[in-house]
């Protein structure tokens, strides 16, 4: 594993309320700088995704891209990853590369190549 998960809602909320958000039409990208030198990663989804089975498949669906996408020295940030109803529908490819261009947004990896 590339990074440590966000285990508690505070860090959460620090993230939600202080981040810089990043949007896009599948997931929506919130970074906060850390003090802690490593990057904490942790993806939700809310009831409005859908029901149970929905929420599941759209946060593997993110962590597979946020596997596929995401460099090991990124630095001491903490990114929380928010499905959006598209989410659960598409396939982690799709998610990889709306993952990406989050990420180059937010200047975290080098910009893709078209």
């Amino acid at each position: 594993m590339r990074y440590v998960p966000l285990q508690y809602n505070s860090d959460f909320t620090r993230a939600y309320k202080r981040g810089k958000p990043y949007v896009h039409a599948y997931t929506v990208l919130y970074v906060n700088k850390n003090r802690l030198g490593h990057t904490r990663v942790g993806i939700t989804a809310s009831k409005k995704v859908g029901n149970a089975v929905a929420r599941n498949r759209a946060r593997r669906v993110l962590r597979e891209a946020l596997y596929q996408t995401l460099p090991q020295d990124v630095g001491g940030y903490d990114l929380v990853f928010v499905a959006r109803a598209l989410t659960a529908r598409i396939k982690s490819t799709q998610a990889a590369r709306a993952t990406a261009k989050l990420l180059s947004a937010a200047g975290l990896v080098p910009k893709a190549q078209p």
